[in-house]
């Protein structure tokens, strides 16, 4: 099964990012959830923006790097909302990653990618913080790269997977989390 490196949001290591990762866990992956902020959680995106400018993104940023360093050859990077950037920016610069998973966001259309990385977005369908266009420079240039990209939108809000969101969508949220696993099984 798949070693899952999974990044939590700008909100923090909250119940939902643990849910997800037992999720990931209970069809037999092994999921690391750090935590970037170091035990604070907050409730709302705006608290969560402060708290990274409290922090420092370079901090964070160095608190992903340093996690993923510990990721075996072959494993798969994945975050929601802002953890998705931080996978990405990290599996820019990572030969040995095995996957990429997406959830609710992207770090914008990449300048490099490992080419042949399988990598999957699940992103809301009127996502408040990517466009359809944006989405789309995405899968454009990945797929430029030498990634093979599969990019899936849902109803819901930005955060449709987690059920403490008021953009929670539990449909769309159980679909994701399938294909998610389809995902990750065929990477195994």
């Amino acid at each position: 099964m798949a070693h899952v490196l999974l990044f939590h949001s700008v909100i923090g290591l909250r119940p939902a990012v643990l849910s997800a990762a037992e999720r990931l866990r209970a069809a037999g992956h092994t999921v690391l959830t750090p935590d970037l902020y170091d035990g604070v959680v907050v409730d709302t995106v705006d608290e969560g923006f402060e708290l990274l400018r409290e922090i420092g993104p370079e901090v964070v940023q160095q608190r992903a790097r340093q996690a993923a360093a510990h990721l075996p050859g072959g494993g798969v990077l994945a975050g929601l909302s802002m953890g998705a950037s931080f996978a990405q920016a990290i599996a820019e610069h990572e030969p040995r990653v095995g996957g990429l998973l997406l959830l609710h966001g992207t770090a914008g259309a990449p300048r490099r990618m490992p080419s042949g990385l399988d990598a999957q977005l699940h992103i809301a369908e009127h996502d408040q913080y990517e466009s359809a266009d944006e989405i789309m420079a995405w899968e454009l240039a990945m797929a430029r790269l030498g990634a093979f990209p599969e990019v899936f939108t849902y109803a819901g809000g930005h955060l449709f997977t987690d059920d403490a969101s008021p953009d929670y969508d539990v449909a769309s949220s159980e679909l994701a989390w399938g294909r998610c696993l389809r995902f990750l099984a065929a990477l195994s």
